[in-house]
């Protein structure tokens, strides 16, 4: 039997890369749901070329030019938010792939998991956001969480033979500006930040990667993923993006997994676990990679990814926090509102302005979400005092 797929967000970067490996294993996958936030263009190219049994847009402003689109094929065709939480629950559904950007993933994620589907976890902020309430319902409801981003799928990968783990050690690009002074960090534009010297994906994450925000969302989401302790994630700077992470054992052994960078490894991983099947594309030539430099990220440059932590160690609602204002400070960034270094300052004050609940339930995530959006916009439009 096939694996039956539903992409949310099948129109970005991890979405359009899983839908390769879909077409390469035509004998493994089938695409039985489609969603996309916006791309109504893109979504209904993805729709005939894959036959799924239905595809959602939740801007339903884009609903009549996807369903006059496709409406010479027999594919269901639903529009918002409420759709796309409810696509999820469809019984003959295995795997649902959370491509989604951003806090808008933790809903349909929630959903997922409650009607038992494996969840291949590409929104690292589900996690980041509600990382106590998603573990405990995915072991209520029996839901498997695969990672997909490159470094968590590659600490899993490290992971299969269950041994006790002593630490997790991640690593991190540097991004564009790893080599930047303080001085240069102040007037970085955001063209600048868009060019990731290894690896391409959407304009968030990117400029997340730019940040070290991005390391930060991932040291919070292996917290929950791998159940360790903050002080067991370690990250290390590696240019290369060869080692994608590794593992350290309690006898000092390390395990390392390597590739390429392409994230259809990991998401291909994540649909055939714990098969290996092949995959088309570039092998790893060690002769082309004389030198592999590891460094300590600088989180007095890149201090993001301390305010992730101190979230982390805090814990509550305040990793909900960071990541709601930091979703605002990069939209802001993106249209030449902020500054580069303004973004830490916006999200540092947000964490001491907002009411800290340090058990929170799905409501209070929801109310806390609204509430930073709100105070960070605020010290986006009148400055950080």
């Amino acid at each position: 039997m096939k694996k039956q797929i539903a992409i949310l967000g099948s129109t970005g970067s991890i979405g359009t890369q899983a839908l390769q490996v879909i077409e390469e294993h035509p004998d493994l996958y089938e695409v039985y749901a489609l969603t996309a936030n916006n791309k109504a263009d893109l979504l209904a190219e993805q729709a005939r070329k894959f036959h799924p049994e239905v595809v959602v847009i939740a801007n339903e402003d884009r609903y009549l030019q996807l369903k006059e689109a496709l409406e010479d094929l027999p594919v269901k065709v639903y529009a918002g938010n409420d759709a796309l939480s409810q696509v999820v629950e469809a019984g003959p559904i295995d795997i649902v792939l959370t491509a989604m950007v951003g806090y808008a993933g933790l809903r349909p994620t929630i959903n997922a998991i409650k009607a038992g589907k494996t969840i291949a976890l590409a929104n690292k902020e589900t996690l980041v956001v509600a990382g106590e309430l998603v573990t405990r319902l995915a072991n209520e409801y029996h839901a498997p969480i695969l990672p997909v981003d490159s470094e968590h799928s590659a600490v899993f990968q490290c992971l299969e033979m269950n041994n006790p783990v002593h630490k997790v050690i991640l690593t991190a690009s540097g991004g564009p500006f790893r080599t930047y002074t303080m001085d240069q960090l102040q007037t970085v534009t955001k063209e600048q930040a868009l060019k990731h010297p290894n690896w391409h994906m959407g304009a968030k994450i990117t400029v997340d990667s730019a940040s070290m925000m991005n390391k930060g969302f991932e040291v919070m989401e292996a917290k929950w993923l791998f159940g360790v302790r903050p002080d067991q994630i370690e990250v290390v700077v590696h240019p290369q993006s060869v080692i994608h992470s590794m593992v350290e054992f309690e006898d000092g052994a390390v395990k390392a997994q390597l590739g390429v960078p392409d994230m259809r490894l990991p998401i291909q991983y994540a649909f055939s676990y714990p098969r290996r099947v092949h995959l088309s594309g570039e092998r790893l030539d060690f002769s082309k990679y004389s030198t592999l430099t590891f460094e300590k990220p600088d989180t007095a440059r890149f201090r993001n990814l301390a305010l992730a932590y101190e979230a982390l160690h805090q814990g509550g609602n305040m990793p909900c926090i960071v990541n709601a204002a930091n979703e605002v400070v990069v939209s802001a960034f993106l249209s030449d509102k902020i500054s580069f270094l303004g973004m830490s300052d916006v999200i540092e004050k947000a964490m001491a302005r907002v009411p800290f609940i340090q058990i929170p339930d799905y409501t209070d995530y929801v109310e806390t979400d609204a509430e930073t959006r709100r105070i960070a916009a605020e010290l986006v439009i009148n400055g950080v005092k």
